[in-house]
């Protein structure tokens, strides 16, 4: 006998309903970014319905984030894909595929009767083999600096094969493997400044190694500045804006607004004083400034930018060793900016600012150019996965083979792993390497290859020992991978495995989904 205890708005799914919500809502987000997996891999158009904007994209944390899921476990797998992306920089599709595949997997055991426990048992097994195998895989040329340079630019070509920069990876791998290379070290990508500017062709960005400002100097300025004293600063550079919220004032005559008028300037004036006393040649600004503080400015020698965006004065004091201010009262307290020299630069059509020899040597520009917004903002998004991937391969080195070849190495693991269980958890083990095997079957199906065939050769050449064998999706056949310089990076393949597995185990654990209204308050309580 069933009793509801449960309110009216309040539903409720339990046991087998309950897992296959979950299962099915995973396996659907899987089967949503399958597609994009690999170099082959196709793109999806997403477009808004309220603004009719809209976004060409390949990659899984942006196909994700940008659609509102309503179903708790496809949530899960759109989390791990942000986890992914913030952690590693790339292989989010991969993730968030392998997630759906080892829960496809699973809903075919529970089927068989086989307890949920048991798979959680055998997957954490499965994993265990997984990633141990990967660590036997794994390369490490860090000692040798121009094999490692080759290392990250194999890194970021496997990394850019499947983007829309694939035509030119070459060059660009190069180029975001330069860019990294000067943080010496750091993963902090704020000293990278990405630029995007309409017009000419992909292959026409470059690297700058300088930090270019979209912005320029004030009229009458000087377009050059050498050794350079910057101070970068918050703060209010207009002089007809009373600063109290509301308040009005009332004059009868034409001369007190003149009066008004002037003690405005003059209090500008002496704030410009104030600026002058820091002994700096570039004042930039946050905030606009107004014609006549810049003509003071001016007069002084001191050149200014004004209106910079929030995230470019950040970025502008970060590789400057400055600070940003909103007071002036002590100069000797304010930590200024330096760099060799500031010049106005033409890209394009634009005017833009470029600082020379700032003080975080590491600091410089990528300037994408592209002939519509939608391929410059996947273009970004594809170099942004690079240079994220690159950053987390400087600090752990090691580096293993890509094109199915670690899956695959990784599966006949798991499957040697099964032969020492017994009982139902060897199944729950072999239905892991199933799994593992799935991604490059979704890889060769992408390219258009007969999956079938192409993966059971790759299976028998991995089985009989030619471990660096993986899929060469240019001709349709194995091919050794070290050879052909496909190389991914070791922390990013690691963490597909393990988040994959986290997922699946999280899910297989659902055995009731309740869904209820957020609780209001009665307002009538206590009363009849």
């Amino acid at each position: 006998m069933s009793i509801n205890i449960f309110g009216d708005q309040v539903t409720e799914e339990r046991g087998e309903n309950a897992r296959l919500s979950s299962f099915v809502g995973a396996i659907a987000v899987g089967d949503l970014v399958k597609s994009t997996l690999g170099p082959k891999g196709m793109d999806k158009l997403l477009q808004s319905v309220s603004s009719g904007e809209s976004m060409v994209t390949n990659d899984g944390a942006t196909i994700l984030k940008a659609i509102p899921f309503d179903n708790p476990a496809a949530k899960v797998l759109v989390n791990i894909a942000k986890v992914q992306d913030d952690q590693v920089g790339d292989g989010t599709t991969s993730v968030t595929v392998l997630a759906s595949q080892l829960l496809g997997e699973a809903e075919k055991l529970i089927d068989q009767k086989i307890h949920p426990q048991t798979i959680i048992e055998g997957y954490r097994i499965a994993a265990r083999a997984s990633l141990d195998k990967l660590v036997s895989l794994a390369v490490d040329n860090s000692d040798d600096s121009a094999k490692f340079r080759d290392d990250l630019v194999n890194i970021a070509k496997t990394t850019l094969s499947s983007k829309i920069l694939s035509q030119d990876r070459d060059y660009f791998a190069n180029l975001a493997v330069d860019a990294v290379l000067r943080l010496k070290g750091s993963t902090n990508l704020d000293h990278i400044q990405l630029i995007k500017k309409v017009g000419g062709k992909l292959s026409d960005s470059f690297l700058d190694e300088g930090f270019i400002f979209d912005k320029r100097f004030g009229v009458g300025q000087p377009e050059r500045v050498e050794n350079a004293t910057i101070l970068i600063a918050n703060t209010p550079m207009d002089t007809d804006k009373v600063k109290i919220f509301g308040a009005k004032f009332k004059v009868d005559s034409t001369s007190k607004l003149a009066d008004l008028e002037k003690a405005e300037r003059q209090k500008m004036k002496e704030k410009v004083e104030k600026i002058k006393k820091f002994g700096i040649n570039c004042f930039v600004n946050r905030q606009l400034i107004y014609d006549w503080p810049e003509q003071l400015f001016t007069d002084a020698g001191i050149n200014s930018i004004e209106h910079a965006d929030f995230d470019g004065v950040e970025r502008l004091a970060l590789v400057t060793g400055g600070e940003v201010i909103s007071t002036f009262d002590d100069p000797e307290k304010a930590k200024l900016g330096h760099c060799e020299s500031i010049e106005e630069i033409m890209i394009g059509e634009d005017v833009m600012t470029k600082f020379t020899g700032t003080a975080a040597g590491k600091a410089c520009t990528i300037v994408l150019r592209g002939s519509t917004d939608q391929v410059l903002d996947e273009a970004e998004r594809s170099l942004h996965d690079a240079l994220s991937v690159l950053t987390q391969a400087t600090k752990e080195t090691r580096t293993v083979l890509g094109g199915g070849c670690s899956e695959m190495n990784m599966s006949m693991a798991v499957e040697q792993a099964a032969q020492n269980e017994s009982g139902k958890k060897s199944l729950a083990i072999e239905a892991y390497g199933r799994a593992l095997r799935q991604l490059p079957t979704i890889l060769c199906d992408n390219a258009g290859f007969d999956s079938s065939e192409l993966v059971s050769k790759l299976r028998s050449s991995i089985y009989n020992g030619l471990t660096s064998s993986g899929l060469d999706l240019d001709h349709g056949v194995i091919a050794d991978m070290r050879e052909l310089g496909v190389v991914e990076s070791y922390k990013l393949k690691r963490a597909v495995v393990s988040s994959a597995s986290e997922a699946a185990e999280v899910l297989l654990r659902v055995d009731d989904i309740i869904k209820a209204k957020p609780r209001t308050a009665d307002r009538n309580m206590g009363h009849p």
